[in-house]
């Protein structure tokens, strides 16, 4: 309960302003529901922006990665083939389901040994100071309720000369993409959560938190404040998602 006299303080849940302190809940709600069909809010796209992530990441054989928000396991997958045996993926994720989502898929596909699979918060990662080589965060940044916080504990747990790179939704930069990615995310996508995964709330949130997550240059000047250097930024399907890379030294 909050003291008499002072304002507890709130953050945006989708379109809704609610208590810093139910944030968390709210979001594991979302994603206990959608878990097994999260991949629906893409239509598959998701598979080519993630390629590119790797692409873009220089991960090779021996690497550290950390994997932040991947309970899907897409990113943590494709990480382990190219660290190898000499190297670790840590898939961390906040909610269970999610990381239950990702261990499952890739036992299925063989892939063991170098994988690890850690409940955590993005804010506070529960790893030493200079450890991963390479920390990666895909369509999870948004739902945290501090961003600069955990940017800041990405960067802790980065080596020197290490990159972070940040896959999420952001700012269409193609002239009249706006109108049909509003129809898209607003009508089209809470209907398939209606009719695919009878759960069109948890749907409708995620379309909403996008539109309150920060735009590219925005992310591009958070990720400098938090100490990343060399910070640029690549537009993916005309600005619909965007791929932030930048590094400690």
């Amino acid at each position: 309960m909050s003291q008499p006299g002072k304002e507890q303080r709130t953050t945006h849940f989708g379109f809704r302003e609610v208590p810093e302190s139910a944030k968390d809940d709210l979001v594991a709600g979302v994603f206990h529901s959608v878990a097994n069909k999260y991949d629906l809010m893409s239509l598959g796209i998701h598979r080519l922006w993630k390629q590119f992530t790797v692409e873009a990441s220089g991960v090779r054989g021996g690497f550290r990665v950390l994997d932040v928000a991947g309970g899907t396991g897409d990113l943590a997958a494709k990480f382990a083939v190219r660290a190898g045996r000499r190297g670790q993926v840590v898939l961390a994720d906040i909610n269970e389901s999610m990381l239950g989502v990702g261990r499952a898929r890739l036992v299925d596909r063989g892939i063991v040994g170098n994988v690890a699979f850690v409940r955590a918060n993005a804010e506070n990662l529960p790893f030493p100071e200079n450890h991963f080589d390479r920390v990666s965060i895909a369509f999870g940044l948004r739902n945290v309720t501090h961003i600069d916080r955990a940017l800041a504990s990405m960067f802790r747990v980065l080596k020197p000369g290490g990159a972070l790179l940040v896959l999420e939704f952001s700012r269409p930069a193609v002239p009249g993409l706006n109108n049909l990615y509003d129809a898209y995310s607003f009508n089209v996508l809470p209907w398939l959560g209606r009719v695919i995964a009878q759960d069109e709330g948890s749907y409708r949130y995620l379309a909403e938190s996008i539109r309150k997550h920060p735009d590219q240059e925005t992310l591009k000047t958070m990720m400098e404040q938090a100490g990343f250097g060399r910070v640029e930024y690549h537009n993916l399907s005309g600005g619909i998602v965007a791929l932030h890379k930048g590094y400690k030294f």
